[in-house]
């Protein structure tokens, strides 16, 4: 675990989960696991998590609307929001906007949903890290397409297209926007040789790994709560891709950090 960052948990849904998160986190760091970036998906959930979290020092944090139906409907309420509590927030502490994003696996036209407001929604939110001058986390669902045509009119904030899970092709467009592209831990599983594909070609000075925790926990812990330790099978995954020294993989993941969310790690 020593030098390993986990750059997409969701701390705070652990412990709803049955996992005491505080023992766990202090274990992981005692043992020299390097950072977690703590990631917000409401437009008020950034206090919070910050009270429950800074203690443990290697922890930062994001501010970002998930695309719910009730936060496309409030969009401008909920961005407006949004900008007041990361200008609140101590400083240092908020290393990123997001996440944000598109979901065509849950927002469809078929089911009613928004679409124009779910755009509008991420603009807003892209506009906000453009002012602040902070990267944005990226949830791109089922919607390559329709997110680069996005980022492509927002080529002034750097993204993070936050657990992969298109192919090859995808992730060239994407970089070629000047995005980083993180993966997750549906990269280890059996029918995902897109992803895979797509991340032993992604550069290694735009690649981030990441659990979502506690989303999908990779192989072999798949069917459990995914935890930010985990991430080490991420790692080892990309360190055989990649034919890559397991300790130099994670010193430039660290690097990557570092540089893009000005992290002092």
């Amino acid at each position: 675990m020593k030098g390993l960052i986990d750059t997409h948990a969701h701390l705070s849904m652990l412990s709803r989960r049955g996992i005491p998160a505080e023992q766990r986190l202090s274990e992981l760091f005692a043992g020299g696991f390097r950072g977690i970036i703590d990631i917000g998906t409401e437009a008020g959930d950034l206090s919070g998590r910050i009270a429950a979290f800074k203690q443990f020092g290697k922890i930062r944090f994001t501010a970002g609307i998930w695309p719910s139906g009730e936060a496309i409907e409030e969009r401008a309420s909920r961005a407006a929001e949004l900008e007041g509590h990361i200008r609140e927030a101590p400083e240092g502490y908020v290393v990123a906007v997001g996440e944000c994003g598109l979901d065509r696996h849950w927002n469809t036209a078929e089911n009613g949903a928004d679409l124009a407001g779910e755009r509008e929604l991420l603009e807003l939110q892209l506009d906000l890290a453009r002012r602040l001058s902070l990267p944005v986390i990226i949830h791109s669902r089922d919607s390559a397409k329709e997110t680069a045509e996005v980022l492509a009119r927002h080529r002034d904030v750097t993204a993070v297209i936050h657990c992969f899970s298109y192919g090859y092709e995808e992730a060239k467009t994407f970089l070629d926007l000047g995005c980083f592209i993180s993966f997750a831990g549906n990269a280890t599983y059996k029918s995902a040789g897109s992803i895979r594909e797509a991340l032993a070609a992604v550069p290694l000075d735009r690649l981030l790994l990441e659990t979502d925790c506690p989303y999908l926990a990779p192989v072999p812990h798949r069917g459990k709560a995914a935890e930010p330790g985990m991430v080490s099978e991420t790692y080892r995954l990309a360190s055989g891709l990649k034919s890559a020294d397991h300790d130099y993989l994670a010193e430039e993941i660290g690097k990557n950090v570092v540089s893009l969310f000005r992290i002092d790690w």
